[in-house]
């Protein structure tokens, strides 16, 4: 808060001044209060700020002012694009004239909350920083006055309606105006004025909701993913894709049989693996790594466009990639029999199973064998496997035994898997099978990472840590509460390791018990980010943790490229081609990583939120066709208004609503997550095991809905002080733990469709999905 000036009226600038230092919001009496004004001063002051408006100096009105072409400290904004993974937001209302343009603030993020998109609406703080503005938010306004997607319905008396296909947003909005849409197509809309009551304005036809690549059409644009690249982009892109490699500056590993081991239809390849025991019971072992690091340089097009991007995403049809194909799909690919340009990195794994040296290296490699997981499981089962397998095997296994004396966290987490023909209809989703292959590769990938990190480390390098925090202490006493309802036991006054929970999990042989405490276990655990402090990985229980292994896919595994560029003076010669020379970290990132590890953090989230959303409608529109069938489930939530269930065998998350259940009255029991019965004691409890008929599947928002077969199906009358509950089922995530080299992370982008092409039932119904 300024200095209090001396009595009087005060000049415009001390005005000014007071409106720009101040730490609350200004208004009239603001303004008198701290000048000290009285009587005639007030009624010259109130002229003061008529004349300070009209010449343009400050816009407001009497509760309110600010600078012209400032902003008030607390105000609402709009997201309007995302630039380098990080929100960019402009004022909600703007008027200071029509020739000034709103400004662009980035949005500082909080890094374990909500991922923001295009479109959203947030309350939030602002501040000058330098010659921009930055806004700290403060909450999530209704995503519903914001831009919305959702499919053009027309009513029986011919009016228009917007039905969202967000699962979230339960009312359909009246539509002021159609522009070219017709009825069902997939629009983007936005408000037509400021009250719900002026209903939308459609902004985009998207075309069919049920055609051909809609479902990720719908979450691209649901999510503000950025998925087409310029023509500057892709020009540079072609341009690196012709830079030489030079043999004099790199080490040659062509003539060792390096193999790639992926998903049958990955669309690249960021690693492959050599190893050879070193005759004292222990093995030498490289794991290669995509050098993208030579291709995509800092200042340039390509690396601006990779920085907004942050990641690639997979969806069943299609990826956008973080990079222009001609690199993501071939140039940085390490594909079989072709030379490419690697990050080796050298490790020695002694007969215990400890990494005891390692080191970093360019070099050329020739990848002599590309096998899906199935087939070098294949191999290896039958006795048949090259010695190229059989050393990684045996290196893995020994690895293995490290592991486990480590004891990380070991979770059950099932993952979905949409196959689809040639013509994009969906031929198969069932739950990924997880062989030793996909561990093989799991644990190579968690010792490179391991060693980039201390490697920096060990040069006082800046470090990009993959970051997992242990269970906060609110959560701990949450999973307590829940266990002691139990009969089990959980002492907060010991240290909480993963092996703890494990230990715990392993004590359990009831599969419904099981799956009950998995779930409970999950929910505890905090969201891994990426960030330049070092505050451990949790789950693997590990002291220094990066991301390393997957930069065609992840800009915080290019920044760990670069830093180790710099730290091992990996420098190559300057290119002739007109791209930029370093390959190393940029001063920006060397001096503030903080800034571009939020933003990436921020943009994984939204891709896994994106790619969540896509397969829960692949699910809805696969059962579809099968409404009224009855399925084994599991329940994974309960809440006063019902449970929510997944299909054991699809993953598919859906409500059973407590109105179903008939007219007995059911009590919630929030210590114990369950639904009990008053007159019968029937239970309904999370990890129970139960078949429940499928009543409702809805492809736009990926929601389904279950009923208990054999239920009246008949609404609960509200009885003296039972009323009949309602309420939002409560958002749950666990961040992804593990080596971030999974399955869903190396999908091809397939050809679409969605199978059922009928008209959804009730696009309002709420649901909501799970991914692990």
């Amino acid at each position: 808060m300024p200095a209090r000036p001396t009595p009087g009226l005060p000049s415009k600038d001390q005005v000014l001044e007071f409106i720009r230092n101040s730490d609350i919001t200004v208004g009239k009496r603001e303004i008198s209060k701290h000048f000290g004004l009285k009587g005639q001063e007030k009624i010259a002051l109130k002229a003061l700020l008529k004349d300070m408006a009209e010449e343009g100096l400050i816009d407001g009105n009497r509760s309110a002012f600010h600078r012209m072409g400032g902003i008030p400290k607390v105000t609402v904004l709009r997201i309007v694009d995302i630039e380098e993974g990080e929100p960019i937001a402009i004022p909600e209302t703007w008027q200071p004239d029509d020739a000034t343009p709103p400004p662009r603030l980035r949005v500082i993020e909080n890094k374990k909350g909500p991922a923001l998109r295009n479109g959203d609406r947030i309350l939030a703080r602002t501040e000058e920083a330098g010659s921009g503005w930055t806004a700290h938010p403060m909450r999530k306004l209704p995503s519903q006055e914001g831009a919305v997607l959702g499919v053009i319905e027309i009513d029986k008396a011919g009016k228009a309606w917007l039905a969202p296909v967000d699962k979230r947003i339960r009312t359909s909005s009246p539509v002021s105006d159609l522009g070219q849409a017709e009825a069902g197509n997939l629009v983007l809309a936005e408000p037509a004025g400021r009250t719900p009551r002026a209903g939308v304005k459609v902004i985009e036809v998207l075309g069919d909701p049920l055609a051909p690549r809609a479902y990720s059409l719908i979450a691209i644009h649901k999510y503000g993913i950025p998925n087409v690249f310029s023509q500057e982009t892709l020009s540079e892109a072609e341009r690196a894709a012709k830079l030489p490699l030079s043999e004099e500056k790199r080490e040659d590993l062509r003539h060792l049989p390096i193999l790639a081991i992926d998903p049958a239809d990955a669309r690249d390849h960021d690693d492959a693996i050599w190893a050879e025991p070193d005759g004292n019971g222990g093995y030498d072992a490289i794991v290669a790594i995509a050098d993208v690091s030579f291709y995509v340089r800092p200042g340039g097009n390509l690396d601006r466009e990779a920085r907004k991007r942050g990641n690639s995403v997979y969806f069943p049809d299609r990826v956008v990639p973080m990079l222009p194909e001609v690199l993501s799909a071939d140039v940085c690919s390490l594909k079989e029999g072709q030379d490419r340009a690697a990050m080796a990195c050298h490790l020695k794994i002694n007969s215990q199973g400890v990494v005891t040296d390692w080191r970093f290296t360019r070099a050329l490699v020739r990848i002599s064998n590309f096998w899906p997981y199935e087939k070098a499981q294949e191999l290896i089962d039958s006795g048949d496997a090259p010695d190229n397998l059989t050393h990684l095997w045996g290196a893995w296994k020994l690895l293995a035994e490290a592991r486990a004396a480590r004891d990380p966290l070991e979770l059950e987490l099932p993952e979905r898997r949409v196959v689809l023909d040639e013509m994009g209809k969906i031929t198969e989703i069932a739950v990924r099978e997880r062989l030793d292959a996909h561990r093989v590769i799991e644990d190579f990938m968690i010792c490179a990472n391991v060693a980039a990190a201390k490697a920096l480390e060990s040069k006082a390098s800046p470090v990009v840590y993959r970051v997992h925090e242990p269970p906060t202490r609110e959560k701990l006493v949450a999973l307590k509460e829940y266990f002691d309802s139990l009969g089990k036991n959980l002492a907060l006054g010991q240290v909480i390791t993963p092996g703890l929970f494990n230990r715990m999990l392993k004590d359990i042989g009831e599969p419904a018990e099981r799956a009950l405490v998995m779930e409970a276990v999950l929910r505890s655990q905090t969201q891994a980010y990426y960030g330049p402090a070092n505050a451990g990985h949790f789950g693997l229980a590990l002291g220094s943790y990066a991301h390393f292994t997957s930069p065609i896919r992840r800009y915080a595994d290019l920044l760990v490229h670069r830093a180790l560029v710099d730290a091992f003076h990996l420098e190559q010669d300057k290119p002739k081609l007109d791209v930029p020379h370093s390959t190393g970290l940029a001063d920006r990132d060397r001096e503030d990583l903080t800034r571009i590890t939020d933003a990436i953090s921020v943009t994984e989230r939204r891709a896994m939120e994106a790619e969540r959303d896509t397969i829960d409608r692949y699910v809805a529109a696969w059962l579809s066709a099968r409404v009224g069938e009855t399925f084994s489930t599991r329940i994974t939530g309960v809440q006063k208004f019902g449970f929510f269930a997944t299909i054991i065998s699809l993953g598919g998350d859906g409500l059973v609503p407590v109105s179903s259940l008939g007219r007995e009255y059911f009590r919630y029991e929030e210590g114990a997550r369950s639904l009990i019965g008053e007159d019968s004691g029937q239970k309904y409890s999370v990890g129970d095991i139960l078949d429940l008929k499928l009543a409702e599947a809805n492809p736009l928002t990926g929601a389904l809905k279950f009923e208990v077969p054999g239920s009246e199906g008949q609404r609960i009358e509200p009885r003296g002080s039972r009323p009949q509950s309602r309420g939002n089922r409560r958002g749950e995530h666990a961040g992804k733990t593990g080596s971030g080299k999974t399955g869903s992370g190396k999908q091809s982008a397939g050809k679409h469709s969605v199978g059922q092409r009928g008209r959804p039932k009730n696009i309002r119904h709420q649901g909501r999905g799970k991914k692990r």
